[in-house]
């Protein structure tokens, strides 16, 4: 049994620390939130979304791009200020448009096993997270955005995935409570929905009832290694002059979110994460009417990259936009008028008189897959980097990093039975 420290309490870092307890170690999480799951964790699109795993490394992302550039309501927003990590960070993302087909089909196979094992886990846990399975309805004004939906559809049934077109027709019957003209739509009947705050919340009380440690308000100033293991230099948020405290352990994982490129320079380590931020609106179901209006099936719009959840009878998630803008927080009335819109445009019956808005930073790989594994000093690793897909994905990548851990920490030490234990079936790399 080895003791990990777990840098991050959002769904990454509360999966791996799941995981790392399901193989038998001891496992201490640092946040600097007061709770788990405030950060990107908190209010995203709630999809859980195989469908949505298509990398945007692609020259038809670029052409939208640069055809937004200009516009403060765009679905993607670019800030031109300069900056080394912003203009490293892009050229690496157009260098990785070769590998666009293998990184798709890679995700994909990757998000199927992920949504198994999280179905399988909020089971086990009895977690009530507003799951529901009834798919997910892209739909498509135009010719042009429907065939290359199409193209990447190939792509997506080469990965494993069930997904199919519809009608105009088709969507109105899938979605009654719609309105607007659609050239067509694909339809992912196994995707599903749910409150990632919720789950991850309840996924945290069941690793302090397994016996994790959590250590909120914590502001970890750094990490090193030594010949033993690990040393964590960290204080409580606010604690005014009381001196930093100090944790030894076996071993690290970041799970930090935007902040892990920060702590991987700590450790040697190039992990160039990039905070993408998106913004999302919460429209609160305080009638009978706006309930019956507001759809059950969950929407991606692709021509204005906006999502939609339902989460429960009383609340209704819609969510889209990337801005690259830095680690800038602010949540901007300009970017969150057009999800309002939006919902008032295709659910008209829908009040918007409760709007709560949010804005969180996806943390973005430039090749958009998760940096999932060992650092280059032995007793450090790292999960990290999901992107827009970490609600998706990080049932499956936990498992991946926390048999990686006892690999290479206890060779022999046999795996404890659990959702977690063992080899993840993926050829995720």
């Amino acid at each position: 049994m080895a003791h990990i420290v777990v840098i991050g309490a959002g769904i990454t870092g509360i999966t791996t620390s799941y995981a790392l307890l399901d193989h038998g170690h001891t496992v201490t999480v640092f946040e600097r939130n007061r709770y788990a799951a405030m950060e990107t964790s908190f209010a995203n699109g709630g999809q859980l979304s195989v469908s949505n795993a298509e990398v945007w490394n692609h020259p038809f992302t670029l052409l939208k791009g640069l055809k937004w550039m200009f516009k403060s309501d765009a679905p993607l927003l670019l800030n031109l200020k300069p900056s080394w990590h912003k203009y490293s960070w892009l050229a690496e993302f157009v260098g990785q448009i070769p590998y666009y087909r293998n990184n798709t089909t890679a995700t994909v196979r990757l998000a199927l096993e992920a949504r198994r094992l999280l179905f399988a886990l909020a089971e086990r846990e009895r977690i009530d997270f507003n799951l529901e399975k009834r798919g997910i309805l892209h739909i498509y004004r135009n010719r042009q955005g429907f065939q290359h939906a199409s193209d990447v559809n190939v792509l997506l049934q080469e990965g494993g995935l069930e997904r199919y077109a519809v009608t105009p027709a088709e969507i109105k019957a899938i979605e009654p409570t719609i309105h607007g003209d659609y050239y067509g739509g694909f339809f992912t009947p196994s995707d599903a929905t749910g409150d990632i705050h919720k789950f991850t919340r309840g996924l945290a009380a069941a690793c302090e009832r397994r016996g994790a440690r959590f250590i909120y308000d914590a502001r970890v100033e750094g990490v090193t290694t030594t010949d033993a293991g690990v040393l964590l230099k960290w204080r409580i948020v606010d604690s005014g002059g009381t001196e930093a405290e100090e944790t030894a352990a076996d071993a690290v994982v970041i799970c930090a979110g935007v902040a892990s490129r920060r702590f991987a320079a700590m450790l040697g380590d190039r992990v160039n994460v990039y905070p993408v931020k998106g913004y999302s609106i919460t429209v609160h179901l305080d009638d009978p009417a706006s309930r019956e209006a507001a759809p059950w099936t969950s929407l991606l719009d692709d021509e204005t990259k906006i999502v939609s959840s339902r989460l429960g009878p009383d609340r209704f998630r819609v969510a889209g936009t990337a801005e690259i803008n830095g680690f800038n927080r602010d949540i901007r009335n300009d970017r969150v008028q057009p999800l309002v819109d939006w919902t008032r445009r295709h659910f008209p019956g829908v009040s918007t008189a409760r709007v709560v808005p949010w804005a969180g930073l996806r943390p973005m790989m430039p090749n958009m897959l998760p940096r999932v594994g060992p650092g280059r000093r032995s007793r450090v690793f790292y999960n990290t980097g999901h992107g827009h897909l970490g609600w998706t994905l990080s049932a499956a990548t936990a498992p991946i990093l926390a048999d990686t851990v006892t690999t290479r920490l206890r060779p022999t030490t046999p795996v404890q039975d659990g959702i977690f234990a063992g080899k993840v079936a993926s050829q995720f790399h």
